[in-house]
């Protein structure tokens, strides 16, 4: 994957907001995930899935805080996601599939938190980035 300079900017540019407020955005988006297609809800059944939960906080922080931490190297995605990348596909096994659902789910999200920044510029290159993460977080599982 190849990010051009603005597309670079724009993600870095949003990510500056998303950043300050990752637990109740990544809960947000997981709520929507959940919803959206329950069969990802698999995976989570020790956790409370009530909106706004505890463990919904908790987790949608760990996910944005490695999508913000995979924006930081965005030159180097392979080595910035490697131990999330082999935790998923070795131990948790996760269908390589709800990455994509999960991105979407985000993607969603940032529209309806940052409607004037998630223009049209701004939301391809999230979606360009956020797929490269996706094959990021699949590859261990060839």
């Amino acid at each position: 994957m190849t990010l051009s300079a603005a597309e670079k900017a724009a993600i870095l540019s949003l990510w500056g907001k998303i950043s300050s407020n990752v637990s109740a955005i990544g809960a947000e988006a997981l709520d929507r995930l959940f919803n959206s297609f329950p069969q990802t809800k698999t995976y989570f059944s020790h956790f409370d899935l009530t909106p706004g939960s505890a463990d919904l906080q908790a987790h949608g922080g760990k996910v944005l805080s490695a999508i913000g931490e995979a924006a930081k190297h965005l030159d180097n995605l392979d080595e910035a996601l490697a131990k999330i990348s082999d935790l998923h596909a070795y131990n948790l096994r996760v269908d390589p599939g709800n990455f994509q659902l999960l991105s979407h789910c985000i993607q969603v999200v940032l529209a309806s938190h940052f409607p004037a920044e998630f223009d049209a510029v701004a939301q391809a290159a999230w979606d360009k980035f956020l797929s490269a993460v996706s094959t990021v977080l699949t590859s261990k599982y060839r």
